[in-house]
């Protein structure tokens, strides 16, 4: 999108209103954990369809509330303006009423709830703790007295819920549903591998990737409306030099695996997504406005969707 894009368009359609509102942009950064999760359930011979489909549903239903909810809290918080950079905030333009928004944010909130309910009995009580928790803490993101966003710790977020917790949750709901006879109170031997954690780091790098170019566009903008995002606190400079951190973790991830795992070299498939990387970069590195770093936000979300795919092949291969 261009700057254009970040006027007021009474004349959008509200259906395409509301699909704006949820943001396909960064949708793979919702798929591609579980993708990555399921795909290591398959390799270590632990795939259960069901529970895979369930944390599919539960995750993009978590994802799309925190959205929801990051725009009605932003509008009404009065973070976001006519002039904010970026993409159409549907509360604050407009084109749909805020409590409206808020109200498909709880819908959504209330699905992945339900979904919940099977995967606690397949996956017992960290679950519900996991469950719960992320519900909370899509509502804290941008809502309540502490924002999570406005404290330096939405990166922190992402990193967790949308990168370890994805990958971990959905291995782990999948061999407990083939490895255990009943549901169980806690975490019980093979159900949680070690592998399972080193595999949720590219997408938990990555989906951060995300947060990150979206906080470099809007420094200016956050900081003139009080928000202390990351990148406030650390500045265009380092806060380019996180996204090449978290960039880098994900490609030395693969790496790992082949060289300690009894794994074929097509683990390393996900190199293919290299020239994707180095293409967002360089964008990263010299774009400082609206213009420069919507791009680059679209490119990092086709870097997690490819590199997810590609890692994910890489397992099952």
């Amino acid at each position: 999108m261009s700057q254009a894009d970040t006027t007021i368009a009474p004349e959008i359609p509200r259906w395409k209103a509301w699909i704006l509102a949820a943001r396909p942009h960064v949708k793979p950064a919702g798929a591609a954990p579980v993708i990555v999760g399921t795909a290591l359930a398959v390799h270590e011979g632990v795939f259960a369809p069901w529970p895979a489909l369930a944390a599919l549903f539960g995750a993009l239903l978590l994802q799309t509330g925190t959205d929801f909810a990051n725009d009605y809290f932003d509008y009404a918080k009065g973070v976001d303006s006519d002039d904010s950079a970026g993409y159409v905030r549907v509360s604050q333009s407009g084109l749909i009423p805020a409590r409206r928004v808020f109200g498909a944010a709880v819908a959504c909130y209330g699905m992945a709830f339900l979904i919940g309910i099977y995967l606690v009995y397949v996956g017992g009580l960290p679950i519900v703790i996991v469950g719960l928790a992320s519900i909370a803490s899509g509502f804290a993101y941008s809502g309540g007295p502490y924002p999570i966003a406005s404290h330096a710790l939405g990166d922190l977020f992402v990193f967790l819920f949308f990168g370890v917790i994805a990958v971990t949750g959905t291995f782990y709901v999948q061999a407990s549903a083939v490895l255990l006879e009943a549901t169980p109170l806690w975490v019980q031997p093979g159900t949680l591998p070690l592998t399972a954690v080193i595999a949720s780091l590219p997408m938990a790098g990555l989906s951060t990737n995300i947060l990150v170019v979206n906080n470099i566009r809007d420094i200016e903008d956050d900081q003139a409306a009080g928000k202390r995002t990351l990148a406030v606190v650390l500045g265009y400079t380092w806060s380019r030099a996180e996204y090449v951190l978290l960039t880098g973790l994900a490609f030395v991830v693969p790496l790992w695996f082949y060289v300690t795992q009894p794994v074929r070299p097509l683990v390393l498939l996900p190199f293919l997504s290299l020239p994707l990387a180095i293409s967002a970069i360089r964008m990263v590195l010299t774009g400082r406005d609206t213009a420069a770093l919507n791009p680059a936000l679209e490119r990092t979300g086709q870097l997690v969707a490819v590199f997810g795919a590609l890692f994910g092949l890489g397992l099952v291969l």
